[in-house]
Order: structure tokens, then C-alpha cells, then sequence
């Protein structure tokens, strides 16, 4: 991976053989971004996707090999207990043009990866809500607009 800081945006580069996941959290601890958004697009040969099913609670996970082009991944990183924490979605095209998408477990490079971080100044924690079965954003009391 190679990356280079234009003032509150990243541009990055994740290489054949690179794990996205991975090297996103590492790029985002060395930077310290607490809070911003993830968008990126390239190739993979392995990705694993995740659906949350509300009902039980529970993430079903599906591995999937072969050629896909990246066709959107989008996310956001916060925080959780003092941690960063990357929230990331993927959508997937097979050489059929048939989509899979969901929530990105890991995806490794098979050409490139090309990623921009929209850096946000502040800090959105995280907190895991029972009702839900989710780490959902947890806001400050005193900044906290409701409507």
C-alpha cells in the first residue's frame, strides 16, 4: 500500500495481494483519523460479505473467488472503546456482470485498489446497542440534535 495526504483527504493505493480490511485500518491508525468517510474501486479475487439478519441478530457470511471488479466500497471510520473502527460495505461484479454485495469482512487485491478517506474533524464513538444487535454511533449528550 502507498498513500499520500492532500489536507483532510487521503489517496491510496492497495496493492495485488494486499488485504483491503487490513491495510484500511492500518493506513487509518498511522494517520490517526478518528472519524471520516471511505469510498474505493478496483479488482479482487476473494471477498468475503456479511448480511446482518435482524431477526436473529447474527451476521450470515458469504466467501466468494474468482475475478470481481470493485464497483463500490463505501464506508465510514469512528470509534469504539477508544479503538478505530471501520464500518465498510462492498458491491462486487462477477465477468457475467452479476452484483454481490454487503458488509465487507475482507477482500484481497487481485490488480488494485484505489481508495479516497474523507478526513472529518471530531470523534463519533460507537456503542453496542442489545435491542439492535449492532455497534451503533453514540453522540454527545450536550451536541446532540435530535429530530
Amino acid at each position: 500500500m502507498d498513500y499520500q495526504r492532500f489536507g483532510n483527504k487521503i489517496v491510496a493505493r492497495i496493492d495485488k495481494g494486499e488485504e483491503v480490511v487490513q491495510k484500511l485500518n492500518e493506513l487509518v491508525k498511522m494517520e490517526g483519523i478518528l472519524l471520516g468517510g471511505v469510498q474505493a474501486i478496483g479488482a479482487v479475487d476473494k471477498v468475503a460479505i456479511g448480511l446482518f439478519d435482524t431477526r436473529r441478530k447474527e451476521y450470515m457470511k458469504t466467501t466468494l473467488e474468482g475475478e470481481f471488479e470493485i464497483t463500490a466500497l463505501l464506508g465510514n471510520i469512528s470509534t469504539m472503546a477508544g479503538e478505530h473502527y471501520l464500518h465498510l460495505h462492498i458491491t462486487v461484479a462477477d465477468d457475467t456482470n452479476k452484483a454481490y454485495g454487503g458488509h465487507l469482512n475482507e477482500a484481497y487485491v487481485s490488480g488494485t485498489c484505489e481508495v479516497i478517506i474523507d478526513v472529518i474533524e471530531g470523534q463519533v464513538d460507537r456503542e453496542f446497542s442489545k435491542e439492535i444487535g449492532l455497534n451503533l454511533y453514540e453522540f454527545e449528550q450536550d451536541e446532540f440534535k435530535s429530530c
